[in-house]
C-alpha cells in the first residue's frame, strides 16, 4: 500500500467514532478535552477503552492547535499516515472475477471539501473503488476524511501516477469509461449503462482534462434547466452515481439482463 508521509489529525466526535470502530489499530492515541467527557465524547472515550486505545485528557487549547481548528468538539486523534489501495491488486482482482461494481476514477480534484464530499456520495451509493492521480489532485488529508463525514475509511481509494493509463487497464478488463461532462448533448438519465464501468468525474474549474476525456467512451451531462450552466463537482458526482443505482436496481426501468453483460 502506498503511504502519505504525513500523518493525519482527525478531530470530531463522528470522525474519531467511525476511525475508532473501523481501524482502532491505526490511532496512535486519542487527544480528549479535560474535564469535558460527557454526553457524546463519553461515548467515544467509552469505546476507546473497551479497545485499549492510549488516551490522554488535555486542555482545548492544545486540542485547537492540533487540529488546527476550534471546531474540534472536544476530541482528536493522531492516526496513521492513509494507506492508499494498490490499483494493480485491484486489475487482478477484476481480471479473476465477473465483479461489476461501478468505479469512479477523479481527475483534478483540488479541493479537499469536495474530494470528502465525494467520497461520501461514493460510499453512500454502495461503491467501492475509487481512483485519483498521484499529481493535480489533492491527496487523503485530514480535512478530507473529516468532509466524507467518517466515509473515507471504508473506501479502497486508489492512487496512480498515470490516469490514462488506469483507464487503459480497466477498459482490457471490460469496463465502458464514461464522462461527466456540463453540455454533453446526451443528459444522464437518458442513458442505459453498460454493467462493467467506470465514472470519470472532473475537479472544479476545468473539468476533465482533455487527453483523459479522450479515453471516454461517451459523455453525458446532467441537465440544468436554470440560469447557472453547471453544478459542483461532488453534487454533480453525487446525482450520476445514484442515476447508476436506480438503473441496477430490479424496480428500474429496465432489468439488469436488457443492459451490457460483464
Amino acid at each position: 500500500m502506498d503511504k502519505e508521509i504525513r500523518p493525519l489529525v482527525l478531530f470530531g466526535v463522528h470522525a474519531v467514532m467511525e476511525k475508532i470502530r473501523e481501524a482502532p489499530q491505526e490511532i496512535a492515541e486519542l487527544l480528549l478535552a479535560k474535564g469535558h467527557v460527557r454526553g457524546a465524547l463519553r461515548s467515544v472515550y467509552a469505546e476507546a477503552t473497551r479497545r485499549g486505545l492510549k488516551v490522554r485528557f488535555v486542555e482545548v487549547g492544545e486540542l485547537t492547535r492540533q487540529a488546527e481548528s476550534d471546531k474540534h468538539q472536544g476530541i482528536v486523534a493522531k492516526v496513521a499516515p492513509y494507506a492508499y489501495a494498490s490499483f494493480p491488486d485491484l486489475i487482478q482482482e477484476l481480471a479473476r472475477s465477473m465483479r461489476c461494481e461501478p468505479i469512479v476514477l477523479l481527475d483534478c480534484v483540488l479541493d479537499p471539501r469536495n474530494l470528502g464530499a465525494l467520497l461520501r456520495s461514493i460510499e453512500g451509493a454502495g461503491i467501492r473503488d475509487v481512483v485519483i492521480p498521484k499529481d493535480r489532485s489533492v491527496g487523503v488529508t485530514s480535512t478530507v476524511v473529516r468532509a466524507s463525514s467518517g466515509a473515507a475509511h471504508y473506501l479502497r481509494i486508489h492512487r496512480v501516477t498515470n490516469l490514462r493509463g488506469a483507464i487503459t487497464a480497466l477498459k482490457q478488463n471490460g469496463f465502458w469509461v464514461v464522462g461527466l461532462v456540463p453540455g454533453a448533448a446526451e443528459s444522464v438519465y437518458d442513458r442505459a449503462y453498460p454493467e462493467r464501468v467506470a465514472v470519470v468525474l472532473g475537479g472544479e474549474g476545468a473539468g476533465i482534462r482533455p487527453l483523459i476525456l479522450r479515453e471516454c467512451d461517451f459523455v453525458v451531462s446532467i441537465p440544468m434547466l436554470g440560469k447557472v450552466g453547471s453544478l459542483n463537482v461532488s453534487v454533480a458526482g453525487a446525482v450520476f452515481l445514484y442515476e447508476l443505482l436506480r438503473q441496477r436496481r430490479p424496480t428500474g426501468p429496465e432489468s439488469v439482463s436488457d443492459r451490457v453483460k460483464c
